[in-house]
């Protein structure tokens, strides 16, 4: 299992991201800077260190879009199975969690299999260990 600190930009994992998607994030960060931007800036750090695929090549085991992803927060013991979706299809009582989230911005990317540390919305820092990876029934999920 590889585990990862990204407190004060130390070892953070490569990251994978679908090159399309990579672009919505981007918008979607920059439209937000002045609202959030704590937020605004983990997207353009997790952007920065990405590595594009297109989305024909990317592996089913990274953290994409409208995938579903099982994660334990190491630090709690709570095993969570969320879908990581655009902000439109946000909608935390149904496991649907939003890229604009602190949450939604640390999976991104990730393979199944990784640990990292990353702050929670209130800043508490959790240990994420990814699971398990769905991919998506339609990798062309409009970002809206």
């Amino acid at each position: 299992m590889k585990e990862t600190d990204i407190s004060a930009g130390a070892g953070r994992p490569v990251i994978h991201m679908i090159d399309h998607e990579s672009d919505a994030i981007e918008a979607f960060a920059m439209a937000m800077e002045s609202r959030n931007p704590k937020v605004a800036e983990m997207l353009y750090e997790e952007l920065g260190r990405a590595i594009l695929h297109s989305a024909e090549n990317m592996p089913d085991n990274i953290v994409t879009m409208n995938c579903k992803v099982e994660f334990v927060d190491e630090t709690s013991g709570l095993r969570r199975t969320v879908k990581l979706v655009y902000p439109k299809d946000a909608d935390i009582e149904n496991d649907h969690l939003s890229i604009l989230t602190p949450m939604g911005a640390g999976l991104i990317g990730m393979v199944a299999g990784e640990t990292i540390a990353w702050p929670d919305r209130s800043g508490t820092e959790r240990m994420l260990r990814i699971v398990e990876v769905t991919p998506p029934d339609d990798a062309n999920i409009n970002p809206g």
